[in-house]
């Protein structure tokens, strides 16, 4: 989220930036809290409308879920993971979107 600074002859004051705003770039946040149990909070944008895919993967590189699969719109995208069923470990969040392509370390920890 981008913060403005407005000046009115007082001291200045941060503002959030309008929840329309698209971002310029794709990335992928990590989630958190960061280790979790069972449920956590994963944040992605996308710089435009494209097919996105977010993947969970195990530590030998099985994939274990499939959270996204489609076409999305451009901005700020924020969705919950409940990994209640799986066993304590380490995971891998991978996203791609065009030829953009990050991965993220997940901790479950019961």
């Amino acid at each position: 989220m981008t913060l403005y600074l407005t000046y009115t002859g007082d001291p200045p004051t941060a503002v959030e930036s309008p929840e329309h705003e698209v971002p310029w770039t794709y990335a992928l946040g990590q989630n958190y809290p960061n280790p979790f149990n069972p449920s956590t909070t994963i944040s992605y944008t996308l710089a435009k409308a494209t097919h996105a895919t977010l993947t969970i993967s195990d530590l030998l590189g099985r994939r274990i879920a499939t959270l996204v699969d489609e076409l999305k719109p451009a901005g700020f995208h924020v969705m919950l993971w409940n990994a209640s069923g799986l066993p304590s470990g380490v995971y891998f969040l991978r996203m791609s979107a065009d030829r953009f392509v990050e991965t993220r370390k997940l901790i479950l920890a019961k």
